[in-house]
Order: structure tokens, then C-alpha cells, then sequence
């Protein structure tokens, strides 16, 4: 499809002189597919965050998340990001697998823990995090339950916090992204007890 996109970019004047439009047709079909692909490929490169941060506050029993917002059929639209704050009685963890099959026949098994908030007093989901791009599973759920149930007194010392901007250098996608930023007063109230 590219290809096709880039033939009708650079096709000589006689090109446009057929009689069958469907082949006109086609190729802009083919054209502003690519130009759709190219720029959500380069926008989802360079205005998804560094990181989506969850953030844990034991003394007020809230989640904070740094969420982000897209849609990835309206490339040209504003993405932004929209945190948000739970309670902790409305966190639940939902564990997942996914099974998929290689075209050289190998089985890959993929899973992962995603935290999911419901609405009080029920079951119904209002909004997910995904738990394993911070490169978690069932371990890292059980060890933030018990500290928000029993706090730090009742675990062993965790590793230091990293900087959720610190980047590789070769990695330029990163490096473009816009930095974690928290809205101040999110900030405050998510690293103070009261």
C-alpha cells in the first residue's frame, strides 16, 4: 500500500491519462492511507508520555494514575493527559493470558495483571491500568496490597524509585516524548498523608 501511495506521489503525467478512474480511485485510497498511517505512527511516537506512573497513597487510601487519552483513529486531534484519582476500595486486579501462534509455528503465552477500577458498590468497570508495562505480575499486586493494608513495616525494602524520565539515549522516540509532569496540586496530595 505504501508503495502504491509513493507511485502516485512520483508517477509520470501519463500515468493520470487512463481512462479507468478505478485505478485513480485506487491509488488515492492508497495515498491517504499512508498519509493517515505515517502521521499516527509518528504522533503515537511522539506524544505518548515517558511513562504512565501509578502512584499509591497508603495514609489516604487513594491510587493516583497518570492516564493517557487517545483515540487511534483521529491522529490529527489533541492527545493529552488525564490523571486521575481512586479510591483504593475501588481497585481491583484482573490477571490475563493471551495464546498466539507464530507463522513458523512456535506458541508464544503472554499475560500480564491489569488494575481495574469499578464503580461503588459494584462490579462495573469504569477504567483499567495496565499494571505489567511497569514490568509487574501477581508478585508486584500482592506486594502493593499488603503495603496499603499493613504499609512498609510489613515488607522488605524496595528498590529505589527510578526517574520515570530518564531515557536511554538511543532510544529517540522516548526522547521526543513529553515528560512525565503531575498537575501540582496531584502531586502534593499524592506524596502527603493529610
Amino acid at each position: 500500500m505504501a508503495m502504491a501511495g509513493l507511485y502516485l506521489l512520483i508517477a509520470p503525467p501519463h500515468f493520470y491519462l487512463f481512462p479507468d478512474p478505478f485505478i485513480i480511485i485506487s491509488g488515492l485510497i492508497c495515498l491517504g492511507s499512508c498519509v493517515w498511517m505515517a502521521s499516527f505512527l509518528f504522533r503515537f511516537d511522539v506524544s505518548l508520555p515517558r511513562d504512565l506512573p501509578l502512584r499509591f497513597n497508603r495514609a489516604r487510601q487513594r491510587l493516583y494514575a497518570y492516564n493517557f487519552k487517545y483515540r487511534w483513529w483521529h491522529p490529527f486531534e489533541r492527545w493529552h493527559v488525564h490523571p486521575v484519582t481512586y479510591d483504593w476500595c475501588q481497585v481491583r486486579a484482573e490477571r490475563w493470558h493471551k495464546r498466539a501462534v507464530t507463522p513458523q509455528g512456535a506458541l508464544i503465552l503472554k499475560g500480564g495483571v491489569v488494575l481495574s477500577i469499578v464503580e461503588p458498590g459494584t462490579n462495573k468497570v469504569i477504567d483499567r491500568f495496565p499494571l505489567s508495562t511497569m514490568g509487574a505480575d501477581e508478585f508486584a499486586w500482592a506486594y502493593i496490597c499488603t503495603y496499603m493494608q499493613q504499609g512498609t513495616s510489613a515488607l522488605p525494602p524496595p528498590d529505589p524509585p527510578r526517574d520515570h524520565d530518564d531515557v536511554p539515549w538511543y532510544n529517540i522516540g522516548l526522547r521526543l516524548a513529553p515528560k512525565v509532569k503531575w498537575p501540582a496540586e496531584m502531586d502534593a496530595e499524592s506524596r502527603t498523608a493529610a
